[in-house]
């Protein structure tokens, strides 16, 4: 009978929580103490996820927003992305997938609330991390993120700041923001500065604090955080390695609990599973932690040359929401029991005392008393098997590796290793297949000679201060006469960037690559000299710019050594001849991906040789019917980028194979706002080897499931 009531009793509340929930975020004062964010008079347990407006589509943040809010979450947690919003210095965009404001004001509608992570260095596996633009890169006075006047980091900053105070968007205008972030796990580079790092953090800080936005200030991984900013922890399992706040009056807060990891080329998807990620949330919140944030909860997709070095398109896919948005199951539902169950005992969990004590060798409890009788009980089990434990006079079974949360200190209403949820998965259906060779036409790009480039040097350029990140591509050209003595020469490359491509008198003859983990490669083609002048020319790439690190701004990329090898003690040193240099392929600088630019070169009919270099092809189709996501399956292409109706849905490297053989991605999403119903343009940029023959054009969607939960006979 008393199970019975409790269960009952529990329901009702479950169904209480989840309708205060639904109600509308009104502002108020947000202050802290030692036990948890005060947000206008009251204490809160917060669940967050991270949404990124770049990776996604002013159309998607509806839906996506809404899901999470229904996934039970309190707060959405994004990044600020200064090279998006100042492209040039004193030139600002917020239209688009860059409209910020728009995006915040998305949260505020659904009754979420707001972290604004502004950095303005936010790694995040963004092209060049500090997310700036570029040009910042020539100002070599400065040594980005030390103590000097770092890289007009103040100018942005405030700028985002008053934005956001001028649409009413903080908590105390009334508006749903509730936490803003300065810097970004800077912990982990502060050494290398030296003194000057720790009087930067103080400096940011105190700049940030300032600004008076009328909401805490955060610095993740950053013990040294001066108050009142709040030091933060990141990782997957920060109730076993955050060693704390630096400070007794600040809350215990973790902004990313990584849901999985972002993925490389040549690498594999990381799975986490829901049992861990809600194992080491309980974890947390047995420990004192009140707020945790999922990164990603929707990753989405890394359009353009937005991703940082060998980081694929798709982003944190494995999220409870995948690339496309789609509802990942069992983890989205999963968590969504763990967060109901967390409301129902909010109120003891933040105001009864806590204590711990141990049940077993590799068991404990946390129990928390309020005076008037409330308690809730959180037992710990980090065997991997079945345990049982005696707590308050009554045997508990705690299953493998797992948490069980006891509302009253009687009864389990929620375990972290009993998963009700079942698993969905994704189906992708073609609706077209390109194999015709008669729709597609091609355009190669040129190879250009030495003699061609307005840019010479006879030291090696820097990669990525040549190109000023305009384009992934730099050439290398050299004409030398042959007079060498070799019978079998060896064209050796060295590289400190990410791809190289090498043609010798205007015929392709090989290429080479590094990887995440590599820093450089080395390319050795045998060949066969003209006698008299010969053209070498290498195409260097990279596949996004570095992320993090101390004086990224310092970092080298492209050639390092070229010479011609006649046997192992004779060879010719290339290097310090003069080269000709040219940034970027001509198919770029004409921009015809763009139907109205169409016509600035000869397109022809595809040609029938498999020599795919450099190569542009183009097509027009027309959109599947219904609101399900598109993707193209690039299987069959190398390496490049792609392009629909202007607009570039990212790089692909489908001939870049992990450690079972297989490419790390091969589905590329079009976000539905990208297309037309008819007459849709799709270009894409073949570097070497891929054929467009047998591309398809798919619609995505995932089976459904049951998404009743049996087991605790919670109402939905």
């Amino acid at each position: 009978m008393e199970r019975r009531w409790w269960l009952l009793h529990w329901g009702l509340a479950v169904v209480i929580v989840l309708i205060q929930g639904g109600g509308r975020v009104e502002g108020g004062d947000v202050t802290y103490d030692g036990r948890s964010l005060i947000i206008d008079g009251s204490r809160n347990i917060l669940f967050s996820g991270s949404i990124h407006y770049p990776r996604s589509t002013p159309q998607m943040w509806e839906s996506l927003i809404g899901k999470a809010k229904e996934g039970g979450l309190d707060v959405i947690q994004t990044y600020v992305f200064w090279n998006l919003h100042e492209p040039q210095p004193g030139q600002y965009e917020f239209s688009g997938s860059n409209d910020l404001v728009r995006f915040i004001k998305e949260i505020k509608a659904q009754g979420l609330y707001a972290c604004l992570r502004i950095g303005p260095f936010i790694e995040s596996e963004w092209t060049y991390g500090y997310s700036f633009h570029f040009g910042l890169h020539d100002i070599h006075k400065h040594c980005f993120r030390s103590d000097n006047e770092p890289f007009y980091m103040q100018n942005f900053t405030t700028k985002i700041v008053n934005l956001m105070k001028s649409e009413g968007l903080y908590a105390s205008q009334g508006g749903p923001i509730i936490l803003s972030q300065i810097e970004n796990e800077y912990q982990n580079i502060e050494a290398a500065f030296h003194e000057k790092g720790p009087s930067y953090v103080r400096w940011a800080a105190k700049m940030a604090v300032e600004l008076q936005t009328g909401v805490p200030w955060l610095m993740c991984k950053q013990t040294d955080a001066p108050d009142p900013v709040i030091n933060t922890c990141n990782g997957m399992r920060c109730g076993e390695t955050f060693s704390g706040p630096n400070s007794p009056n600040k809350p215990s807060l973790w902004t990313e609990n990584w849901t999985s990891f972002y993925q490389v080329y040549g690498g594999q998807p990381y799975i986490r599973s829901a049992e861990d990620i809600a194992f080491h949330v309980a974890l947390f919140i047995a420990r004192n932690g009140s707020y945790i944030n999922y990164y990603m909860y929707h990753g989405g997709t890394n359009f353009g040359r937005t991703s940082s070095a060998y980081v694929i398109t798709s982003y944190y896919d494995q999220a409870p929401l995948d690339e496309y948005g789609l509802i990942r199951q069992p983890k989205w539902g999963h968590l969504k029991e763990l967060h109901a169950a967390i409301k129902v005992c909010s109120a003891t969990l933040l105001q009864g005392e806590r204590t711990n004590f141990s049940l077993g060798q590799h068991q404990e409890a946390y129990v928390f008393q309020e005076e008037d009788g409330g308690c809730v009980a959180i037992l710990t089990n980090y065997d991997v098997q079945n345990v049982t434990v005696q707590f308050q006079n009554t045997s508990h079974e705690l299953l493998p590796k797992s948490i069980s949360i006891l509302a009253d200190c009687k009864n389990v209403i929620f375990n972290t290793a009993k998963v009700n949820t079942e698993h969905n998965s994704r189906i992708v259906e073609a609706t077209q297949i390109f194999d015709s060779s008669d729709s597609w036409e091609e355009f190669k790009d040129v190879i250009p000679n030495m003699e061609d480039a307005l840019l010479k040097s006879e030291t090696f350029l820097e990669h990525m201060n040549t190109t000023k990140d305009k384009s992934d591509y730099l050439w290398y050209s050299l004409r030398f006469e042959n007079n060498l003595s070799c019978t079998k020469p060896v064209l050796h490359v060295e590289s400190a960037g990410h791809v190289a491509h090498a043609f010798l008198n205007n015929i392709y003859i090989g290429a080479a690559h590094g990887s995440h983990d590599a820093k450089g490669f080395t390319m050795d083609i045998p060949i066969m000299l003209n006698d008299g002048m010969n053209n070498i020319s290498i195409l260097s790439a990279m596949v996004g710019l570095p992320d993090s690190g101390p004086f990224l701004e310092s970092k080298f990329a492209g050639l390092r050594k070229v010479e011609i090898q006649c046997t192992e003690k004779e060879s010719y040193n290339l290097t310090n001849y003069t080269w000709g240099y040219q940034v970027g392929l001509v198919g770029e600088k004409l921009q015809i991906f763009r139907e109205e630019n169409l016509g600035a070169v000869v397109w022809s009919k595809i040609g029938t040789s498999m020599n795919h270099t450099l190569t542009w092809y183009k097509i027009f189709f027309d959109a599947p019917t219904g609101d399900d996501p598109v993707t193209l399956n690039l299987s069959t292409m190398g390496k490049g980028e792609a392009w629909v109706n202007g607009q570039s849905i990212g790089r692909y490297w489908v001939s870049f194979p992990d450690s079972k053989g297989n490419p790390s991605q091969t589905l590329y999403h079009v976000p539905r706002s990208f297309l037309k119903a008819s007459e849709n343009l799709l270009v894409l940029l073949e570097e070497a080897g891929g054929s467009p023959l047998q591309i398809s054009l798919n619609i995505v969607s995932v089976t459904s499931v049951r998404e009743d939960i049996a087991y605790y006979h919670l109402p939905r």
